[in-house]
């Protein structure tokens, strides 16, 4: 990946014996994606892959040896005072081919939405029951009535009460769901289901002026569950009618937001999928789009590099101060950001998070950062924006979502069939295996570029391609035409009660 790499990783398992270049044969047998050792590295030497020290070596290194998460000792993670800022901003990006695409003009500002939905918020989990048959019901019986209108969104979650709803914290998961009743695909029409005695008020969420009978349902002010299912269904047709009267009509490029976020990483994640996402993201930028990349843990490692990009100061100082945060959440719990790779990052050839976090920041391309968010904070710029959120797929997506994004795309290399009932998900994987797994939930591979059919420049545009077409509902990815929806995990760094 880079001249001063001491390891470069397998595209195929190989076998023991093998001469890989003049002078390096295996040592042991070396399994797909894995490192193997470039020259002999001692004791307490740098083991180096992108460029970067991925860690130490915990024993001697013979040539040719596969090097695995079991013999690295992990660096110290990268200062976040005074890191250099402005020195990397590139201007030269990749031509858009394209600068506008057909999305459903947002009434309330802003970004435009990629779909047309009923979203129907909830202010606390224990009316999930009780919507969640409403919204059978509203899509059998109503939704047929109005063809202009996709679907109709339940956004369920495990916020609302026996929390502590006062606490600093709170403000994430609060901000978070309130930014969600105005996303762009909900058409500005606002739906609220409540209880009636949780901590998270009507009032809390959308304000006292949106507290109304027209917008807000009480079930507690409804006499048993069938009143309160048919008070669901009678707000609901109100909202559609107006809804149903929503047209896709031609916009620019500006007028869309789009989030970069990876998930069961390998490590071809880094050489293909990541690499090809930030072509792309470099695409959409040039053209005059937003595109958010996210994960804090996946970021922290090469926060120097991505300080390098940020346009002043001031952005340079907002992102020192989300990862020092982060630090500082993770040391109250124990651990520190080593927690982050799973099992299958490992059996991918991922072999710690110093890895891990190098592969992961090439899906933000090369684009100068105009602005970082706190978890679930709405944009105030256009470009490339770190939006910092946890680096669990489940967490990531709603907050993306409290941002705004209308579709989101999401890169894999081990495979997972996540989705987003709000904003399409498009499924991007790093190996040709992964595509011929799992040929009917993966959208593009990216695998041709590992063994040389493809640039990423190629694999790169061709997202760019699919992105906007998905955007214009032209075409739907997988994970939406299967209904892959995950609960929303809204992230509560606040004390439960």
């Amino acid at each position: 990946m880079n001249p001063s790499d001491n390891v470069a990783i397998t595209v195929k398992a190989v076998a023991m014996g093998t001469e890989l270049m003049p002078g390096i044969v295996t040592q042991t047998e070396i399994p797909q994606g894995h490192k193997v050792a470039l020259q002999d590295i001692p004791k307490d030497g740098k083991i180096i892959r992108y460029g970067v020290t991925l860690g130490y070596a915990l024993s001697d290194i013979a040539k040719g040896a596969w090097i695995n998460e079991n013999m690295l000792r992990l660096p110290v993670p990268p200062q976040l005072d005074n890191m250099p800022y402005a020195t990397n901003l590139k201007t030269d990006l990749p031509k858009a081919t394209q600068t506008t695409w057909m999305g459903y003009e947002n009434p309330l500002g802003g970004y435009a939405g990629t779909r047309n939905l009923l979203g129907i918020q909830t202010t606390v989990q224990c009316v999930q029951g009780v919507l969640d048959v409403a919204v059978e019901r509203i899509r059998k019986e109503l939704l047929p009535k109005y063809p202009y209108v996709d679907d109709v969104v339940a956004l369920n979650h495990a916020y609302g009460c026996g929390v502590a709803i006062n606490a600093p914290e709170a403000i994430i998961p609060i901000r978070a769901l309130q930014n969600l009743c105005e996303h762009p695909n909900f058409g500005g029409e606002l739906m609220v289901v409540t209880l009636g005695c949780e901590k998270l008020t009507a009032d809390m969420l959308v304000g006292p002026e949106n507290n109304t009978p027209e917008n807000v349902v009480v079930l507690q002010d409804h006499e048993g569950f069938e009143a309160g299912v048919q008070a669901i269904m009678v707000m609901a047709q109100k909202k559609l009618e107006k809804l149903n009267l929503r047209r896709r009509t031609e916009q620019p490029l500006s007028k869309l937001l789009v989030g970069m976020q990876c998930g069961g990483s390998d490590a071809f994640s880094g050489v293909t999928a990541n690499p090809a996402a930030g072509h792309a993201s470099d695409m959409l930028v040039e053209g005059g789009a937003t595109v958010l990349f996210s994960e804090v843990t996946e970021v922290r490692d090469g926060v120097h590099l991505i300080a390098q990009r940020c346009v002043t100061a001031d952005v340079r100082d907002k992102l020192a101060a989300e990862m020092r945060w982060y630090d500082n959440y993770l040391e109250a719990g124990m651990v520190d950001r080593s927690a982050n790779p799973t099992p299958g990052n490992k059996k991918g050839g991922l072999s710690n998070i110093v890895e891990k976090a190098m592969g992961s920041i090439a899906k933000s391309g090369t684009s100068p950062i105009v602005e970082v968010l706190s978890p679930a904070e709405k944009p105030t710029k256009k470009g490339l924006i770190f939006a910092a959120t946890p680096a669990s797929d489940i967490v990531c997506g709603p907050c993306q979502l409290a941002s705004g994004i209308g579709l989101q795309v999401f890169m894999t290399g081990r495979g997972t069939p996540y989705g987003l009932a709000a904003a399409p998900v498009i499924k991007v994987c790093s190996r040709n295996e992964m595509m011929d797994s799992w040929h009917d939930l993966i959208d593009i591979n990216a695998g041709p570029i590992a063994t040389g059919e493809k640039t990423i420049a190629e694999v790169g545009e061709e997202l760019f391609n699919y992105i906007l077409t998905v955007a214009s509902g032209d075409e739907q990815p997988w994970a939406e035409k299967h209904r892959l929806f995950n609960y929303l995990c809204i992230f509560n760094p606040a004390p439960i009660t």
